[in-house]
């Protein structure tokens, strides 16, 4: 309802020059974005707005509704300040989001929608999914991303094996050609990376990346491993976010930087919980930086005590 959302953008949005940020070709009020997985079909794109964001991640959609894994499949790990979770991209479907956008969205806020293949197709056919996805939502979203790193859909990692992303980068390039020939708009495409790749396997992948001509990584998705905690429930499979996983990534999002001297933009996630692993991320190297399991534990006006501590200085 409009006064309400009127009501929330009084009590949590910052506004200030320092905070925009220009990234693979789009303006952003701020650096804060919340990640994919928060809301996979667009429900509360209009009250998240509200929230502060500069940018809102859709999705993980798939092209056909899918019903993910087994609950229960959500766990919250609280004395490690960490979600478990092993959804497997439960959502309405890539043609319910695409109606629920084409009905309006906020104002002032950059969309992305992130894609994923469906469970039941097979790896080297995950390219079609793909395509489909892109085509679907390239006239809808601001930015688009392949899911190539969640742990909760089987083999959907080996995507990111150097030869399987080469070819389906490849596909994916095809179709982005065609719709940019077809409506003369142009969509940055990013990837989103495991941090449980090792360093070679991140090499590999990031050149696969950079030489298809993608604009960005997203750094990083949830991680299968369990150092150092302390939660009976950390025994439950799924990918780990959170606190335990703020070194890991911001790690892996600095290593990204060197291998492309700073030409790729990568956008960090896992962890943030505060204004200070926020910094972390972005004098780690980062243009943006997406939280999701910080909202759980710190609650809604995370964003907004974020953006004031980055004004501070201002």
């Amino acid at each position: 309802m409009p006064p309400i959302r009127s009501v929330l953008r009084r009590t949590f949005l910052v506004s200030h020059a320092s905070l925009r940020v220009r990234a693979f070709g789009l303006d952003f009020a701020n650096p804060i974005g919340l990640a994919a997985g928060y809301d996979k079909d667009g429900i509360a794109i209009h009250g998240l707005a509200c929230l502060g964001f500069g940018h809102l991640e859709l999705g993980t959609v798939t092209p056909a509704p899918q019903s993910g894994n087994p609950r229960p499949r959500v766990f919250r790990l609280v004395a490690d300040e960490a979600l478990v979770n092993r959804m497997g991209f439960p959502n309405r479907g890539g043609r319910a989001l695409a109606r629920r956008l084409g009905r309006g969205r906020p104002k002032d806020v950059v969309i992305g929608v992130n894609l994923g293949k469906a469970a039941d197709t097979p790896l080297d056919e995950a390219g079609d999914d793909y395509r489909r996805l892109v085509s679907m939502f390239f006239g809808l979203a601001d930015y688009l991303v392949l899911n190539l790193s969640s742990p909760n859909t089987p083999g959907l990692r080996r995507l990111q094996d150097a030869p399987a992303l080469m070819r389906l980068l490849e596909e994916v390039n095809q179709e982005r050609r065609q719709l940019e020939a077809k409506t003369g708009r142009k969509v940055p495409i990013l990837a989103k990376l495991s941090p449980d790749l090792e360093p070679r396997g991140l090499q590999a992948a990031v050149e696969a990346i950079a030489g298809a001509g993608l604009e960005g990584i997203i750094a990083t998705n949830t991680t299968l491993s369990r150092e150092s905690l302390v939660s009976a429930e950390a025994a439950e499979a799924g990918g780990l976010s959170g606190a335990p996983l703020r070194g890991r990534s911001t790690d892996f999002l600095r290593r990204i930087g060197e291998l492309t001297k700073g030409s790729l933009p990568v956008v960090g996630v896992g962890g943030v919980m505060e204004a200070t692993s926020a910094r972390e991320k972005l004098e780690a190297g980062a243009c943006l930086v997406q939280l999701y399991t910080g909202l759980v534990y710190r609650g809604p006006g995370l964003v907004r005590d974020i953006l004031r501590d980055l004004t501070a200085d201002a």
